[in-house]
């Protein structure tokens, strides 16, 4: 059996309030994230969602309990190659045309030679070839979210976290949208989790992972890829 990308035990993540208390975001969240995973990540606006993504992508640190990436290694090499990110908010560099956000992560791994190649692919998948010398600030909310996919999916990495990617989208879209993504992770052993408030996209992914208050519910199918 492999080693799980990601393993956090009794997380906890809390914020000062600004009157001198704390907010408890995360209470004692037990998960692994294991090869080939398609988790998605539901409930309330303000549950802890993104709160969590960004600590298992290791762009946070839990107040208490600890996250390991057994399969991935030590905090600073999660990227680019070992986890690609998609934010709710908007991420792409502005200064930066689509097809250089997209190629981005190549070049920071080192693999400047199959630039080109890979981000015209990409694009040319997600129907955005046409927008290929466009800056972020030309791009509708929806498009910068497909760009914001690309880029992710750009170097093959072992996880890929999405933070509410459809949220831009109708929903006869986002269902072309995941398709695509789908599509793309089809026989590889890359795990994706996505957070979104959209049942349809939630449902098309085999384990289902329910935060409540910062707490995970009962609510969840699979075995070893689950909280």
């Amino acid at each position: 059996m492999p080693e799980p990308l990601v393993v956090g035990q009794k997380l906890g993540r809390d914020f000062p309030d600004g009157s001198g208390s704390r907010i408890a975001v995360l209470r004692d969240v037990d998960c692994q994230i294991d090869h080939g995973a398609r988790i998605g990540l539901v409930g309330p606006s303000g549950s802890g969602k993104t709160t969590l993504l960004h600590i298992l992508g290791g762009l946070d640190r839990p107040t208490s309990g600890t996250v390991e990436w057994p399969a991935l290694g030590a905090i600073d090499q999660l990227r680019p190659c070992g986890i690609g990110l998609v934010f709710q908010t908007p991420s792409l560099f502005p200064a930066l045309t689509v097809a250089q956000n997209v190629e981005l992560p190549w070049i920071l791994a080192g693999k400047k030679h199959a630039t080109g190649e890979v981000g015209i692919d990409l694009l040319d998948a997600f129907d955005l070839g046409d927008l290929a010398d466009k800056l972020p600030e030309e791009l509708s909310g929806g498009q910068a979210q497909r760009v914001a996919m690309a880029r992710a999916l750009a170097v093959g990495p072992k996880l890929i976290l999405a933070d509410e990617p459809t949220g831009q989208l109708d929903s006869i879209t986002a269902q072309l949208f995941f398709d695509i993504v789908l599509e793309r992770l089809a026989g590889t052993d890359t795990a994706l989790v996505v957070a979104t408030h959209d049942e349809a996209v939630a449902a098309r992914m085999a384990t289902r992972w329910t935060l409540d208050h910062g707490r995970l519910g009962p609510n969840w199918s699979g075995v070893r890829s689950r909280c």
